[in-house]
């Protein structure tokens, strides 16, 4: 009997040191409080994370483009004890324009040869892309690598960075398409995946082509169901219900196969059923240039949409509701010295379920702005919006698009800058200043780091040139640092004029969530007792 009951004893003894049993803390920067066993707890605290995900869809089927890739980690993140060994490779997607691995396809790069030991690489056209074959891979923080194709049947990549590799992790997908539909710089940060996004300005119009890429990263189908808004409500999209996305592939669809009514202005709601995808839109215009519309940020009562040009001729803004009510926003014009209300176009109103667009004109009055997008009298209902910027004129025409952006709450990095051809904006979107800290990184050919810390009045938009690298070769990242006061907003609008034409595009930058929380956890064998 004896023996018996020591037996048991020591077996629940056992499970409950495998086992253990977390105990939650109290929140960041707050007390402890005494657990059951009279000890207090830690607080949660904030590390980087071990693992990060990017999704770049298929750049162009153009004959006439030319493709660079810039991935980056901003320098000084260190990792969680016990982390993934540092890695981070972009690889090709199946997909229309890859052709099935063979055995020992993704131990190599078929597309690629390097060119120097910095890293970069030149296209090699030999032959088609498999799938799985390595694009790019980064092998240190703080020092972008690039690789540059003209292939018209360029993949879409899937990327995973780990370790110190991981927190932060950028990739910038930038397209020069010299001619035809959709002729302009189209650029895109390449994003982690997930299970719902909207995307106002989106068109079914026939001097537009819009083709929303989804991407699925994992070794599971996704299931994906794709909505449009239009000015009258929802749209008959039949075909875009249950969507498969293979495991690993790539998916375009032609948003004018949706619906047999042209629509010219539309907003497009990506919704998983099923797994998880990433999803971007893209954008070309017969006359008007084209470019990529990122996602729009997560429905709120206010939206921010930070980076308008100073020669911008023309502005359309488009706003949807998605919720139940009907929402009414006051519009304002967030320049270098103030937020003014623009006249003729102080309020909005938009209907629930309804797409709202409204052409701005020259709100700007040829000053680099922001528009800020409040509820008015204190209404709560979420709204999403983006921004469809026009510069040039006649048919030397390009657009870019802005969404609605959300706060730097540490830190936003976008990659591929280049000397002269870089602005960025910085917007205080609250009744604070917010002071940032802006490190321009080396350069992907050389160079040294540097750094400029800057103050931004509320309530304006502060536009500058990032610094540039000493001794810079190649392209650099930007990265924003939130250092204090109210939220602020950033966007990065990278200019590459050709034969007159103002090829441009324009990224946000939202906080890179490089670092999440993580609880102190503890046994607690008294649980065993109650």
């Amino acid at each position: 009997m004896k023996r018996t009951t020591l037996s048991l004893f020591a077996a629940v003894a056992a499970l409950g040191a495998v086992t253990g049993v977390a105990v939650l803390d109290a929140p960041s920067g707050s007390a402890g409080t005494a657990g059951a066993t009279g000890a207090a707890t830690k607080a949660a605290s904030r590390l980087p994370v071990e693992r990060s995900l990017r999704l770049c869809p298929q750049p162009t089927s153009s004959e006439v483009a030319e493709t660079t890739y810039t991935a980056f980690t901003p320098a000084g993140a260190s990792s969680r004890a016990g982390a993934h060994k540092p890695v981070a490779d972009l690889l090709a997607a199946s997909g229309p324009s890859v052709t099935p691995a063979k055995k020992d396809d993704t131990k190599k790069d078929d597309t690629k040869k390097d060119d120097s030991t910095s890293g970069k690489k030149k296209d090699d056209k030999s032959g088609a892309v498999a799938a799985g074959a390595n694009v790019l891979s980064l092998k240190e923080p703080g020092k972008p690598v690039t690789v540059t194709t003209e292939r018209s049947d360029a993949p879409a990549l899937t990327g995973t960075a780990e370790g110190t590799l991981a927190p932060g992790w950028t990739v910038q997908q930038s397209t020069v398409i010299s001619a035809g539909s959709g002729r302009g710089l189209h650029g895109l940060t390449c994003a982690a995946p997930d299970t719902s996004f909207w995307f106002p300005g989106a068109s079914t119009a026939k001097s537009r082509q819009d083709y929303v890429h989804l991407t699925n990263p994992d070794s599971t189908p996704a299931v994906v169901d794709l909505e449009m808004y239009g000015p009258d409500g929802k749209l008959k999209t039949a075909a875009g219900e249950g969507i498969n996305v293979p495991p690993r592939s790539t998916v375009p669809v032609l948003l004018s196969t949706l619906t047999d009514a042209p629509t010219e202005n539309a907003t497009l709601h990506v919704a998983a059923r099923s797994g998880r995808v990433g999803a971007a839109l893209q954008a070309s215009d017969e006359k008007l240039g084209g470019d990529w519309l990122a996602p729009s940020a997560d429905a709120a009562p206010d939206a921010v949409l930070p980076g308008i040009p100073a020669d911008a001729t023309s502005l359309r803004l488009y706003v949807f509701a998605p919720g139940d009510d009907d929402a009414d926003l006051k519009l304002r014009f967030a320049g270098a010295n103030s937020a003014i209300t623009p006249a003729g176009h102080e309020s909005l109103h938009v209907k629930s379920g309804m797409t709202t667009a409204v052409d701005l004109g020259d709100i700007t009055k040829g000053e680099a702005g922001s528009l800020l997008l409040n509820a008015a009298d204190g209404g709560k209902t979420p709204v999403v919006a983006a921004l469809r910027v026009t510069r040039g004129k006649d048919d030397k025409q390009e657009t870019a698009f802005i969404p609605a952006t959300a706060p730097i709450d540490v830190r936003g990095t976008v990659a591929d800058n280049r000397a002269k051809s870089s602005t960025l904006a910085l917007v205080a979107s609250g009744k604070e200043a917010a002071r940032v800290k802006v490190t321009s990184s080396a350069g992907s050919d050389g160079g040294t780091a540097v750094s400029k810390t800057y103050t931004v009045k509320p309530g304006t938009t502060l536009s500058v040139e990032p610094p540039e690298p000493s001794g810079a070769k190649g392209s650099y990242a930007v990265t924003v640092e939130k250092l204090s006061g109210g939220p602020v907003q950033a966007s990065r609008m990278l200019s590459l004029p050709k034969d007159g034409v103002p090829f441009f595009t324009i990224q946000p930058l939202p906080d890179d969530r490089s670092t999440v929380t993580v609880p102190a956890a503890a046994q607690d064998l008294s649980l065993l007792n109650r």
